[in-house]
């Protein structure tokens, strides 16, 4: 039975690429075992599409990263440029990053543009938060492979011993 892996957004694990160049390291003791077992493929869908570090933050304008998908939305920085292409092809970097690792689920930084699963910002820069996923999030969840946030762990790990548990009895 092949182990399941996890993919993971970067900045959870103390890389600093977010948009102000820091980091959103989570401490937990699960992502720490995940990562001694060799289950975690982490990822920043922004610059894996090449943006850098620092950029200027961006928001989801008119919907959101199912939106974006689909083309009825965009996807701007702070100083007006239409940064979609990219937030699209770091999407489906993430999910090419998932596939070829065999992740079935994904503990994103809820709130981006990209990584978000329960919230994102909604547009504006003035720090109000729309229900929604981001582009990645959304990405991975139409391809099945679940996604939860840096608060929903233990859930994440409910949820892959559940697979794990199903993969032993097809055995």
């Amino acid at each position: 039975m092949a182990m399941i892996k996890v993919l993971v957004s970067s900045c959870l694990l103390g890389e600093k690429v977010r948009y102000h160049g820091g980091d959103a390291t989570c401490e937990s003791g699960i992502l720490d075992r995940w990562r001694a077992e060799g289950r975690l493929v982490p990822i920043c869908p922004e610059t894996a599409a090449g943006l850098p570090v620092p950029r200027p933050p961006a928001e989801i304008e008119g919907g959101d990263g199912h939106a974006v998908l689909d083309g009825s939305a965009f996807v701007s920085d702070s100083v007006g440029a239409d940064v979609s292409v990219l937030f699209v092809q770091g999407a489906d970097t993430a999910l090419q990053a998932a596939r070829s690792h065999g992740a079935r689920l994904a503990v994103l930084k809820d709130g981006s543009p990209s990584c978000g699963s329960s919230y994102i910002f909604d547009g504006t820069f003035r720090g109000q938060r729309d229900h929604g996923q981001g582009v990645t999030a959304a990405a991975l969840s139409r391809a099945g492979i679940r996604v939860f946030n840096e608060r929903e762990l233990d859930d994440a790990a409910l949820y892959l011993d559940g697979l794990e548990a199903q993969e032993r009895a097809a055995g």
